[in-house]
């Protein structure tokens, strides 16, 4: 089992406050702003949701960003995209974190402090989703650099808001607003950015005054679903997200 003190400073794209009541806060963030995704975060996240799920001290957990987006912008530092032992560490790294993620056994919430171009999947795993005005999602890098999205976006935008919607969504490049996405059932409520982690923090407290066991196993018996298609879908849709990052690689070297 995990112990705070042993992990809270471990994540340099990851800063951990908990209340005294056990609500753990992440904030993902990049020397402080909003986060860069990379390589190494992507490695990063496997551990940190792992640790975080090893902790029973933790009652309820918060997701959200640092400066003005949750998640929109990603660095090629870190990855290899274009060798096959490269690509095994980002397949099995990929399905890990989703697993990892789900393996938090007590509830979840995300607050999105902006734009979710990239990895919305993370915030579509936990069960409370609220966003600011400003919010938008869209799933922006795969296709940016050519390759196919496969590591979980295909699977859960299709459960959340609909198969059409979902495929929609993904092939176009869609940029679906706040509003939008809280119609078709995406997001829980909006909220001004001022009071984005306040009202965050409100649910959470809230949950983490049920029982302690009620409150885990009510977590793990509404993910039951999600972990099905989790497990039986990630690692093939990686997969076929290799298979496009090697044609990609082939296209560069034949064009240098």
């Amino acid at each position: 089992m995990s112990r705070f003190d042993t992990y809270k400073n471990s994540f340099p794209n990851a800063r951990l406050t908990r209340s005294p009541s056990g609500v753990l806060e992440i904030a993902f963030h990049t020397d402080g702003g909003k986060l860069v995704f990379n390589g190494h975060t992507h490695e990063q996240f496997v551990d940190l949701f792992h640790q975080v799920g090893s902790d029973a001290d933790n009652r309820v957990v918060i997701l959200t960003g640092s400066g003005d987006a949750f998640m929109d912008a990603i660095n090629p530092d870190g990855f290899d995209f274009f060798s096959p032992r490269g690509y095994d560490k980002i397949l099995r790294e990929g399905k890990k974190v989703l697993m990892n993620i789900l393996d938090i056994e007590v509830p979840m919430i995300t607050a999105l402090n902006g734009p979710v171009l990239l990895h919305s999947e993370y915030a579509l795993l936990t069960d409370i989703i609220l966003a600011t005005p400003e919010t938008v999602f869209q799933d922006k890098p795969h296709f940016d650099f050519g390759i196919v999205p496969g590591d979980g976006v295909n699977l859960l935008w299709p459960e959340v808001i609909g198969s059409i919607r979902g495929r929609h969504f993904i092939l176009t490049r869609q940029v679906l607003d706040a509003q939008t996405a809280k119609d078709w059932g995406a997001v829980n409520e909006i909220v001004p950015a001022d009071r984005l982690l306040a009202r965050a923090h409100e649910i959470a407290e809230g949950l983490a005054a049920l029982p302690p066991l009620t409150s885990r196993y009510t977590r793990i018996a509404l993910t039951q679903k999600l972990r099905r298609i989790i497990d039986e879908g990630a690692g093939y849709g990686l997969a076929l997200e290799g298979i496009s990052a090697a044609e990609v690689a082939r296209s560069m070297a034949a064009n240098s």
